[in-house]
């Protein structure tokens, strides 16, 4: 079975000998950042991967954001769950964006040696980004491409 795409409320399968995971983190803010993540599913079409896109379809941008609303909780309940459980971290600042959810979730997993990140040009904190991938030995891209390439050849050579 090729690639599998695993949305919230999806139950995210949990660590498999035969396939990776890749949990798409990044930019997502509504009518701003593109939505880089369908391109990045169809780079991995032909792959035997499972990625975890925390983009909803059906995303309401109005539900409040406590932790006494069970829909805003189960969203970032079922994130936290599939970061943890990914292989690999691909996060992406779109310029366009503020991303402070981003931001909090890169210095969250800075230490795991599963992150990489694409921060082009423009993005408002590159700075701060840069300097954290320096701190933590996180690789860096300028565009998704090279950075789905850098996994796909990573992810061969861990089955060699």
């Amino acid at each position: 079975m090729k690639l599998r795409v695993f949305k919230p409320p999806m139950e995210t399968p949990k660590w498999s000998i035969d396939r990776f995971s890749i949990f798409l983190a990044g930019s997502i803010e509504l009518g701003k950042a593109k939505e880089w993540q369908k391109e990045i599913e169809s780079q991995f079409a032909d792959e035997q991967v499972d990625i975890f896109n925390p983009r909803r379809d059906n995303w309401d941008w109005s539900t409040e954001q406590s932790i006494n609303n069970p829909i805003f909780k189960e969203q970032v309940l079922w994130e936290h769950a599939a970061l943890c459980e990914a292989d690999y971290i691909l996060m992406v600042f779109d310029p366009d964006t503020k991303s402070p959810i981003s931001l909090m979730e890169l210095g969250m997993f800075a230490g795991s040696g599963k992150m990489f990140v694409v921060c082009p040009d423009g993005f408002w904190r590159k700075g701060n980004v840069d300097i954290i991938c320096e701190l933590y030995g996180i690789t860096q891209f300028n565009n998704v491409e090279d950075a789905v390439a850098f996994i796909k050849k990573d992810m061969k050579e861990q089955y060699e």
